[in-house]
């Protein structure tokens, strides 16, 4: 089963501060200032796919996840990611740029069971957060520094409830003093892959 498949999210953002600030502007032959909104508004469209991405597994997922409590916490989650949405979509109006972020389409025809799903999640949620992560030094503006930050954070609380789900003790689910989201998960199962 595939889900998703709106296409460009994970482009990296190294990528696009190559192809967006090579010339300090976006192209048009505008000021440094129309650039670095350029940028960032490209930025926020990559952000916007990973969102989506994460609400399309969740839905996904749902209906592998057993318990009371694991259902709970997706459901959370995909409310969360909903409020991260909304707040990137209001940010990049406000830098002047359009939607383009797009979900990536997730192969989900390894995810057979609830483990599997929250191993797929933790994948998802720990390169949410590299990108948020990545993202806030090379943003110009005050307003997408802020909001990115402030998501990092989110997802980075996400993991640990992750890591609790997948069976990590208190003391495990917070294993590093600096969660990049690069950690891998609790257990032994390898993470299934996002994207065919």
């Amino acid at each position: 089963m595939k889900v998703g498949g709106r296409g460009r999210a994970g482009l990296p953002l190294a990528l696009l501060a190559a192809g967006i600030l090579a010339s300090g502007c976006d192209g048009s032959g505008g000021s440094p200032q129309e650039g670095e909104k350029a940028f960032d508004a490209a930025a926020v469209n990559v952000s916007i796919g990973e969102e989506l991405t994460l609400i399309d597994a969740f839905e996904a997922g749902m209906p592998l996840l057993r318990g009371d409590r694991a259902r709970a916490v997706i459901r959370q989650f995909r409310g969360q990611e909903e409020e991260h949405l909304n707040g990137l979509t209001k940010l990049l109006r406000g830098l002047g740029g359009e939607v383009e972020g797009e979900a990536a389409e997730l192969d989900l025809s390894t995810v057979k069971s609830e483990r599997d799903f929250l191993l797929l999640a933790y994948r998802l949620t720990g390169s949410a957060l590299t990108n948020y992560l990545e993202a806030v030094p090379h943003l110009s503006t005050p307003a997408p520094q802020a909001l990115s930050a402030t998501i990092a954070a989110s997802q980075a609380q996400h993991l640990v409830a992750l890591r609790r789900l997948l069976g990590a003790g208190l003391a495990a689910s917070v294993p590093e003093a600096f969660d990049t989201g690069e950690v891998p998960p609790p257990g032994d199962g390898e993470t299934p892959p996002a994207s065919g």
